[in-house]
């Protein structure tokens, strides 16, 4: 049953409990199976106490036997596929330890399997205890899975470290702000954000990285990282950023020679912000016929309208947008792959200009991917600490990454 769990998809966890449960343990058989694994276990222990004392319960002690006693027995909980045992374990004075028993610790190893692909598969520690009690017969607490997520550190870390591909078409940097409980008060925490498309359409988020702030030297930092992993942007057509004065300066160091798109969500935000909130559903429209116009020619022509329009009435918004335009408007230099025109007539060539245009005007995918970070935290309200945040952060990005394919064993071994 666990070489099953272990290909588990992030696709469906769920069916998966709800297949197991209906094919391995129908009518009474799970009563039945773990009454024989009790008993199973048991025999093991005796057998191995045996081997170590060098008899039998109850023969007497001769010459050359191990020079240690039984000393009774008590129950103890493991907790299984097939639900909670309760074991006998005899004791001898000298504190024997099976390795039988060992081998299960308090839970079996397939249990902790199964919580961790749980826990990498976006549920909530909560969300994990409900999910499986159906299955377990028993119920499995928050901080048992905390203790079993714990061992995502290495996976973490190989995450970090690992080789980067220079195949991406789009790259897209970020930061996004969450909150960790501090010695006195909560802190926030800047997440520096790397986000790729490769010129197969693949989405992924590349790396992140918890820094104090979005300063220069922190994103240069980030940057070269990632740089000297391989992510050096040969292939790349397009840098789409949130604007900020650290992160320009430090592309300008590290990629310099890549076209770079400011955010148009950014930019609106900034924009409206300087508008009178009766006007900004106009001003916003007005926005939009720049940044979805048909091409750049249609889209400078709305955007000297807008500046004409609002001047007098809104000179701050005006100065906002004038002072970014041609960053604003570099995603129109992007055109369709000869793969992507392929077979489409003048009509489907235009909607799938503009829907690629859709996809690299803004960050939002950055975004929308931190969205399911703060489902998965809001209960938390905060972080307990850097390793509980780049756990989780992990966890959701590696489930984000891996929709479809098949989630790898390594993550589930005891030095995961």
């Amino acid at each position: 049953m666990s070489g099953f769990l272990w290909k588990a998809t992030a696709r469906n966890v769920n069916r998966a409990l709800r297949e197991i449960n209906a094919f391995e343990w129908e009518g009474d058989y799970r009563v039945e199976a773990r009454s024989r694994l009790k008993e199973l276990l048991e025999e093991g222990m005796d057998e191995e106490l045996e081997q170590y004392l060098g008899r039998a319960k109850h023969e007497r002690i001769g010459e050359g036997d191990a020079e240690d006693y039984r000393n009774g027995s008590y129950l103890r909980h493991l907790l299984t596929e097939i639900g909670d045992l309760i074991l006998r374990i005899r004791r001898t004075r000298k504190g024997f330890i099976s390795k039988v028993l060992e081998a299960y610790k308090r839970r079996s190893r397939s249990v902790d399997q199964l919580i961790m692909a749980c826990f990498v598969l976006g549920m909530s520690t909560r969300k994990v205890s409900t999910a499986l009690l159906s299955l377990l017969g028993e119920k499995v607490s928050a901080s048992t899975v905390s203790e079993v997520a714990k061992r995502l550190d290495g996976a973490v870390r190989r995450y970090h470290r690992r080789k980067l591909e220079g195949g991406y078409r789009f790259l897209f940097f970020d930061g996004v702000v969450l909150k960790q409980k501090g010695a006195a008060k909560v802190q926030k925490k800047n997440i520096l954000c790397a986000y790729g498309i490769t010129w197969e359409g693949k989405k992924e988020m590349i790396d992140f990285l918890l820094a104090t702030s979005e300063s220069q030297n922190a994103w240069e930092g980030f940057l070269r990282d990632l740089y000297e992993r391989g992510l050096e942007g040969k292939l790349c057509e397009l840098i789409t950023t949130d604007g900020g004065n650290g992160l320009r300066n430090a592309l300008e160091v590290v990629y310099p020679r890549i076209p770079r798109q400011h955010c148009w969500a950014h930019k609106t935000r900034n924009v409206l912000d300087k508008v009178r909130q009766m006007d900004q559903e106009k001003v916003k429209k007005d926005l939009q016929r720049i940044s979805h116009a048909k091409n750049r020619q249609a889209a400078t022509q709305a955007y000297w309208s807008f500046c004409q329009k609002y001047r007098k009435a809104y000179p701050g918004a005006v100065k906002s947008l004038e002072s970014e335009i041609d960053d604003l408007l570099s995603f129109y230099q992007v055109k369709l792959s000869t793969k992507e025109r392929q077979g489409l007539g003048a009509k489907d060539l235009q909607r799938a200009q503009m829907a690629l245009w859709r996809k690299i005007r803004t960050t939002n995918l950055i975004e929308r991917a931190f969205r399911e970070v703060k489902r998965r935290t809001r209960p938390m309200g905060v972080f307990v600490n850097r390793a509980s945040m780049e756990r989780i952060l992990y966890a959701v990005f590696f489930h984000y990454n891996s929709k479809g394919q098949e989630v790898p064993s390594f993550l589930f071994t005891q030095n995961a």
